[in-house]
């Protein structure tokens, strides 16, 4: 199986990721955030840098897509090609941060992608709102992260719920996380690992 946690910058995806693949014994994938060379200058300048990352990002994406379509075991995976175009590619380009035609050249290599891609078995969408994002992103202390303005997460909460609506065709399980403490709250991830054993093992009424 395919499973894919989605979710803006700061809900808790690399969390909640690292502990279903523990919990289900899955074999996780991550972004590559730490050892990503185009990331603190993005942030810096975002309309000198967008082409750059997005380009950088759908090269990291289809590499980790096809490793997962040649893996024997489940995969769950932290952010999704799909969302890494319909949601910051699509906002940067609404924002004038990328060009009509870096915007083309992108999405003609992504349309290209998706003959290699399959849907994910289920998508896992965790909804925060933009302070809840901003306690976590301060908390964890990314320093190319602290410039972050407001209005951009406003802007991806946006996007993400208009892919989840509008866009993606695939599976999604949508976890509110104000007030969630997956974390630190056993009987808050207990919720989680309920809600997805009834969906993909229907072992509990839903």
């Amino acid at each position: 199986m395919y499973i894919a946690i989605a979710g803006n910058i700061g809900s808790g995806k690399s969390t909640l990721t690292r502990m279903l693949a523990r919990h289900y014994r899955w074999e996780p994938r991550f972004e590559a955030v730490d050892h990503n060379p185009y990331l603190e200058d993005y942030y810096g300048d975002i309309s000198r840098w967008a082409f750059n990352l997005e380009v950088y990002f759908l090269k990291e994406r289809l590499r980790d897509l096809i490793s997962i379509q040649h893996s024997a075991t489940t995969v769950i995976q932290d952010r999704t090609i799909f969302e890494g175009v319909y949601v910051f590619m699509r906002n940067n380009y609404d924002a004038g941060r990328l060009s009509q035609r870096d915007y083309d050249t992108c999405i003609d290599l992504f349309e290209q992608m998706l003959l290699t891609v399959r849907l994910p078995d289920l998508m896992i969408y965790l909804r925060a709102s933009v302070p809840h994002l901003v306690s976590n992103i301060q908390r964890r202390g990314r320093d190319f992260e602290q410039t972050i303005q407001l209005d951009y997460l406003e802007n991806l909460n946006h996007r993400y719920d208009d892919f989840i609506k509008n866009h993606y065709q695939g599976r999604v399980m949508t976890i509110e996380k104000d007030g969630l403490d997956f974390e630190h709250v056993p009987r808050d991830f207990a919720r989680i690992t309920d809600r997805i054993d009834a969906t993909l093992f229907g072992l509990f009424p839903t």
